[in-house]
C-alpha cells in the first residue's frame, strides 16, 4: 500500500527573514492537545554565521499550531541551545502528550565538527510550550527517541535508534518505572550493557539502515508506529524509504506486523531536490477521520505529509507476509570455551542437535589449543538452558585421514550433523589431516549406546566422499525415499544430493549424485552454499535449513532456508529471498572467524523450530521460531526462488 501525499505539500518551508529558520524546516512531528489543537515542532536550520568559534548553520526547534494537521501557523523558536550537552544544535524533534504533560525528545549536539559521541539524545518537558525542562537523556550515541503515549504495564515506554551516527544503527525498546528514569545516567548505563536485548528486528539486510521514525499510535491492532528503512545504506546507490510496523499492545517487544514495501519513497521535486537530495524521512503521525496522517522531512529541507486509510494500512500488515525469520532464544552463547578443559579451551561451536528420551542432545565441535577438532556433548530439557555438560569429549581423531600431520595446523572431527533412522544414530562429520582436502566422514552409534554414554561403541568412521575433492556439510534425511538413502553434501559452491542403496561404504564407494542448488546471482546467496542441519520432514515437504555467502560481503555467513518436495526433495518448492539470521550480536562477529552464524543441527519440541548455531565459530547460540508460522512465511516465498 502507497500513501498518497497532501496537494498542498510543502507544509512548513523556510522562512529566509527568518534567520534562526531561514535555511530549512523539516522532520516535523505534531501532538493533538485537549482542545483539539494540533501542536507542530519541527528541525529548524538558520543561515551561516559564526557562532562559538565556526561558521555554521546552528539547528534549532521551531513549534507551530494548527487547527486541521495541514496549516500551520503561529510559528516561533521554541527550544535552543543553552548547555553544554546541545551547544551545537538542536535537532529533529519527537513530541508526544502523556497525561497533561507534553515530552519533547530531540538529538543533542555537543561538538563540532560532529563526532558520534557527541551525539545524543535529550528531552523537553512543558505542560504549556512557555516553561520548560531539560534534561539530556543518553550518554551514548543515539537518536529520534520517541515516548509511547500512555503507560504499558505501568511504565513509560519509549523507542530509540542506538548507534545511529557509528552503524549498524538498531531501533529499541525502553521502559522506565518513573519519570525520572528517563534521564536518569544510571538507569541508561545497565540498559546499554544490555542494549542487545532490547532490539526490534526490523532490518532486513545488512546492507541498511534503520531509523526510529514516528511516536506510536494505539490501533486495534496494536501500537502503529513508522521508521526509516534506508537500502543499501553500505552500499550505494541509497534508497531512502519510509515503512510501518504495528507492535503489541501489551508488549512492544513483539512485532506484530510490518509492511513489506515502501510506504513513501523520494518521487516529487521537493523530495528530490533540497539541502539532502533524494530523502524522506517520517517524523510524526496523527489519526484523524480514520486516516493515518505521516508527516516527514523531505530533501532535509521543508515538512510535507500523506495519508492512508486507517483500516487498509492496517489490513496490508496484517496480510503482508512474515518472511521467515529466527529469533534469538536468548541474547547470549549457551556454551562458550572452557579453559579449564585443554580440548575445548580454544573454541566450542556447530553443534549437531537430536531429541531422544525427553531431551535435546547436543554434540558439538571443540577446538584446543593446537587447533584439534573434537566433539563435546551437552544436553537441555528446554532446548536452551543446560541441565548436563562432559568434561571430556566423547568423539576424538581416530583414522590416519583426521590426525594432525602438520604441527599447530587445524586437523580432527569438525562439523557434526547427527540424523537418527531406526533405532541408529548416523554421524557425518568433515575429516581433515591438515594436508589433504576435507572430506565427509560417517560413523554411528546405537541410540540406547548414546543414551547410556558408551562413547566406545561408535562405529569405526569411514570416508565416504572421493578422494581430492572438497567436500563438507553433509547430513542423511531421517528415512529412506523411495527405498533409498539420501544424503546431502556440498561439493564446490553448491548443495548435492545422492541417493545411494546402502550405508555401507568403502572400496571406491563414494557419494555423488546430483547438485540440488547452487549460489543465485545478485545480492542473494551469490557465492557459496551449503546446508545447515539434517533435513526436517513436514507436511507441506522437507525444511532444509542452509547457509549462505554473499559476494557483496566477503566471508559473512548468514543462514536461509529452503522447502523440498517429500516425495522428490530434488524439486524445491520454496527458498527464501532473505536470510533468516545473520551476524549482528557480538559474539556472531567477533571471534574466530568474523562475521558467522553457521548451524550444524535444529529440533522441533511441538510448534517450536529450535536451532542452533556457531558464531564466529567460537561459541554456541540458539534461535528459534514458531513453526507453523515458519512455513507459512517460506511458502509465501513460493515462485521467488
Amino acid at each position: 500500500m502507497e500513501a498518497q501525499r497532501l496537494t498542498q505539500n510543502p507544509l512548513i518551508a523556510p522562512v529566509p527573514q527568518d534567520d534562526w529558520q531561514a535555511e530549512a524546516t523539516f522532520n516535523g512531528c505534531p501532538a493533538l492537545g485537549d482542545d483539539g489543537t494540533v501542536h507542530f515542532v519541527y528541525r529548524a536550520v538558520s543561515s551561516t554565521h559564526h557562532y562559538e568559534g565556526h561558521d555554521l548553520q546552528l539547528s534549532t526547534i521551531g513549534y507551530g499550531r494548527s487547527t486541521d494537521g495541514i496549516s500551520v501557523t503561529d510559528r516561533r523558536q521554541l527550544i535552543k541551545p543553552e548547555y553544554d550537552w546541545e551547544r551545537f544544535g538542536c535537532e529533529d524533534p519527537r513530541i508526544t502528550k502523556l497525561g497533561d504533560t507534553y515530552y519533547i525528545f530531540y538529538t543533542a549536539l555537543s561538538t563540532y565538527p560532529f563526532t558520534s559521541e557527541g551525539i545524543k539524545v535529550a528531552v523537553a518537558v512543558t505542560k504549556d510550550f512557555i516553561n520548560i525542562e531539560k534534561h539530556l537523556v543518553t550518554s551514548f550515541n543515539a537518536k529520534a527517541m520517541t515516548l509511547f503515549p500512555e503507560k504499558i504495564k505501568g511504565k513509560f515506554a519509549a523507542l530509540l535508534t542506538v548507534h545511529t551516527d557509528k552503524p549498524p544503527a538498531t531501533i529499541c525498546l525502553a521502559l522506565f518505572d518513573t519519570q525520572q528514569d528517563i534521564w536518569s545516567q544510571s538507569y541508561w548505563e545497565k540498559w546499554y550493557q544490555n542494549r542487545d536485548q532490547h532490539i526490534l528486528p526490523l532490518r532486513r539486510d545488512m546492507r541498511d539502515h534503520v531509523e526510529v521514525g514516528t511516536p506510536p499510535v494505539r490501533t486495534v491492532d496494536g501500537w502503529l508506529f513508522s521508521y526509516a528503512y534506508i537500502k543499501n545504506y553500505f552500499s550505494p546507490p541509497i534508497v531512502f524509504g519510509i515503512e510501518a510496523a504495528v507492535l503489541n499492545l501489551t508488549n512492544p517487544s513483539r512485532i506484530m506486523g510490518r509492511t513489506r514495501n515502501p510506504l513513501l519513497i523520494p518521487e516529487e521535486r521537493y523530495e528530490w531536490s533540497g539541502k539532502v537530495p533524494n530523502v524522506i524521512f517520517p517524523s510524526g503521525l496523527l489519526i484523524r477521520n480514520k486516516k493515518a496522517y505521516l508527516y516527514y522531512g523531505a530533501a532535509d529541507t521543508t515538512c510535507a505529509g500523506a495519508t492512508v486509510p486507517l483500516a487498509g494500512l492496517l489490513r496490508s500488515i496484517r496480510l503482508a507476509h512474515e518472511p521467515p525469520m529466527l529469533r534469538r532464544s536468548v541474547l547470549r552463547p549457551i556454551i562458550e570455551p572452557n579453559a579449564v578443559h585443554a580440548w575445548e579451551a580454544r573454541a566450542t561451536f556447530n553443534t549437531a542437535a537430536f531429541i531422544a528420551k525427553d531431551q535435546v542432545h547436543l554434540v558439538y565441535r571443540a577446538l584446543s589449543g593446537d587447533n584439534t577438532s573434537v566433539m563435546g556433548y551437552a544436553a537441555s530439557r528446554n532446548g536452551i538452558t543446560l541441565t548436563q555438560r562432559l568434561a571430556e569429549p566423547i568423539y576424538v581423531p581416530r583414522e590416519e585421514f583426521e590426525q594432525k600431520r602438520v604441527a599447530g595446523g587445524n586437523s580432527g572431527c569438525e562439523d557434526p550433523r547427527i540424523t537418527k533412522i531406526g533405532q541408529r544414530l548416523y554421524m557425518c562429520y568433515t575429516a581433515y589431516d591438515g594436508i589433504n582436502l576435507p572430506r565427509v566422514a560417517l560413523s554411528s552409534i546405537s541410540a540406547s549406546d548414546f543414551l547410556a554414554k558408551r562413547w566406545k561403541k561408535w562405529s569405526r568412521p569411514v570416508l565416504i566422499s572421493p578422494p581430492g575433492i572438497d567436500d563438507k556439510d553433509a547430513a542423511l534425511f531421517p528415512k529412506k525415499i523411495k527405498g533409498k538413502y539420501a544424503i546431502l553434501h556440498r561439493i564446490g559452491l553448491s548443495i548435492w544430493l545422492d541417493f545411494v542403496d546402502s550405508l555401507r561404504f568403502g572400496k571406491g564407494v563414494w557419494i555423488g549424485g546430483k547438485v540440488l542448488m547452487s549460489p543465485r546471482p545478485g545480492d542473494h546467496d551469490s557465492r557459496k552454499i551449503g546446508i545447515a542441519a539434517p533435513p526436517i520432514e513436514t507436511k507441506y515437504g522437507w525444511l532444509l535449513l542452509y547457509h549462505g555467502i554473499s559476494k557483496r560481503q566477503d566471508h559473512h555467513y548468514h543462514l536461509r532456508a529452503a522447502l523440498l518436495d517429500r516425495a522428490n526433495p530434488l524439486k524445491i518448492i520454496a527458498r527464501t529471498e532473505d536470510p533468516i539470521l545473520e551476524p549482528e550480536m557480538p559474539y556472531e562477529k567477533e571471534g574466530e572467524v568474523a562475521h558467522v552464524v553457521f548451524s550444524c543441527g535444529a529440533v522441533v519440541m511441538g510448534d517450536r523450530l529450535i536451532v542452533y548455531y556457531g558464531g564466529a565459530d567460537k561459541v554456541i547460540s540458539v534461535a528459534e521460531a514458531k513453526l507453523s508460522d515458519f512455513i507459512k512465511g517460506l511458502l509465501a516465498e513460493k515462485g521467488r526462488s
